[in-house]
């Protein structure tokens, strides 16, 4: 949405900007989706390592600086959540990221049609 008082070059200006912008927002999501990625991992690994021990095997939840005693089907089931809470997080951001690409690719067509406008001039 570019307003059509700008003249053609500041209006360039402003679409590269909008790219580089998006692309940097595009890379963010990526880091972010890694990192959650992680998170879901380790929570699974973790949850499937406590699901081997014996229910009786005394577990702790660390909270802060210090750690509190909790029952297996506690940690088994904060561990499930946190898998279930990274992967909600992650189909949002991939949703973003698609956007953000889309939204990259159209900005760059607009871009590429100024600068077959200023040719055919």
């Amino acid at each position: 949405p570019l307003t059509p008082a700008l003249s053609p070059g500041q209006a360039f200006t402003e679409l590269q900007a909008k790219v580089m912008d998006t692309q940097q927002k595009v890379k963010l999501a990526d880091l972010q989706i890694e990192q959650l990625t992680k998170t879901k991992k380790h929570a699974h690994l973790t949850d499937t390592e406590v699901m081997m021990l014996a229910d009786e095997t005394r577990m702790y939840e660390g909270v802060g600086r210090m750690f509190i005693l909790q029952p297996k089907g506690v940690i088994h089931n904060q561990l499930l959540e946190k898998q279930r809470i990274a992967e909600e997080k992650i189909k949002e951001l991939e949703q973003k990221k698609s956007y953000l690409e889309r939204s990259v690719k159209e900005a760059e067509d607009n871009i590429r049609e100024m600068l077959m406008a200023r040719r055919a001039q």
